[in-house]
């Protein structure tokens, strides 16, 4: 007995009685006549131009359809209502399986999703319909979510929670993604010519946080990370996060905590839409260019370089960064290019000491790293964005992004139900 064969054969006899059943329940849908004149867009009644046979890949396997036709006379455009009712207007894939090939396209290749919808669901399609789907969809989460954050900026929109929250954190970061040529023509970069292969994503989440350890280190709610991001200015990112936080209840947060890199622009963003907020600058980054600074006083290297950024290391987590900058500057060459790049990196701890009171920060038991907005880039954006020789269009990264961030903010079905309504 080849039990492996029984079951798939079983399994095939089944989706494919199912089709059968489906495709008899919608006979005659979308026919015949109608109740009412349909009408067209501009207002003019349309005449029917008989029926019209069309094939839908659904869930259960291929099916068809003979559904009637209506044209305007005026303008010319046509509408056929079996289409609308079904919601397969100019797609031969039913709701049912755009849903699975997107999330299927989101989490993976579009080969990958190819073979997977093949072998989990039955589902014969090729890595372009995938690609198709699921950019579309993406770009149709995009949509809706454009229409979410402007109600919810003029303050129309509800937030997803009107209970206090005692400690929201808002946390993002940049990463760079592979592009078409065209998409990158004219844009400085870090090649060697100075020109660019990438496009930065901005990436953010939202969390938050209302217990610690027993050894007092902070918990992240279970469940309460939600994601934004695409390829745009830092000015439309500021809107797409500030609306994410109104929308996960910033205006019921007692307390508000931000947590970037250094770039000028996540400041300006803090002060536009958080101000008066607790900010942070990532400690992992903080170190990185502590790390450089040592690395600039002491080129040489050696047991000298170890010990000096052990020692400022250890300043760096308590919080002095006053007495960091002053042996910085007591160790600078009085001139030449050296001393210009650690005159550089001091400015960069000047600017911001205030964010960097590591050990104040922990006593209030906050989260001093951004380590959900870091594995974010690389869950959210490196898993399936930046895979070997990838190369994307704005427009289809932006999709996927879109698609992936609600999949991982668990905002699908929310997304499904609207499309359905």
């Amino acid at each position: 007995m080849d039990l492996e064969s029984w079951e798939l054969g079983l399994r095939r006899a089944v989706l494919a009685a199912g089709a059968n059943l489906l495709q008899e329940m919608l006979a005659g849908l979308g026919s015949g006549r109608q109740d009412e004149p349909m009408r067209c867009g501009c207002g003019a009644k349309m005449k029917s131009r008989g029926q019209k046979e069309k094939r839908i890949k659904t869930i259960l396997g291929d099916i068809e359809i003979r559904r009637s036709i209506f044209v305007c006379p005026g303008c010319g455009a046509s509408r056929i209502p079996a289409d609308e009712m079904l919601g397969v207007v100019r797609t031969g894939f039913s709701p049912g399986t755009r849903r699975m090939m997107a999330r299927a396209g989101q989490r993976d290749t579009f080969k990958e999703a190819r073979d997977d919808l093949s072998t989990f669901a039955e589902i014969e399609v090729s890595a372009k319909d995938v690609e198709r789907v699921a950019e579309t969809t993406g770009h149709k989460i995009e949509m809706w979510q454009q229409q979410e954050r402007a109600a919810l900026l003029k303050g129309h929109g509800e937030p997803e929670n009107k209970k206090i929250i005692p400690l929201l954190y808002v946390s993002y970061d940049g990463t760079g993604v592979p592009m078409v040529p065209w998409e990158t023509a004219g844009r400085k970069g870090k090649q060697d010519d100075g020109t660019s292969k990438t496009r930065e994503v901005k990436l953010g989440c939202v969390f938050t946080q209302t217990q610690r350890d027993e050894n007092g280190f902070p918990i992240r709610d279970d469940g309460s990370t939600t994601f934004v991001g695409a390829i745009e200015t830092a000015s439309e990112f500021g809107s797409r996060i500030y609306a994410e936080a109104l929308r996960r209840g910033l205006e019921h947060a007692e307390k508000i905590t931000v947590i970037a890199d250094g770039a000028r622009y996540n400041w300006d963003i803090a002060a536009l839409h958080f101000p008066g907020c607790t900010e942070i600058i990532d400690l992992y980054h903080a170190r990185e260019h502590l790390h450089d600074l040592c690395a600039l006083v002491i080129p040489e290297g050696g047991n000298d370089l170890v010990r000096l950024e052990t020692h400022w290391r250890t300043m760096l987590d308590e919080g002095r960064v006053e007495e960091l900058m002053a042996g910085a500057t007591l160790l600078m060459p009085r001139n030449g290019p050296r001393r210009k790049k650690i005159k550089k990196e001091i400015g960069y701890f000047e600017n911001n000491a205030h964010r960097m009171r590591y050990a104040d920060f922990r006593a209030q038991g906050l989260f001093v790293g951004s380590g959900v907005v870091e594995a974010g880039c690389k869950t959210v954006i490196g898993k399936r964005l930046k895979q070997s020789a990838m190369k994307w269009t704005v427009r289809g990264a932006n999709s996927i992004i879109a698609l992936r961030c609600a999949h991982l903010s668990g905002r699908m079905e929310s997304f499904w139900e609207q499309q359905a309504a």
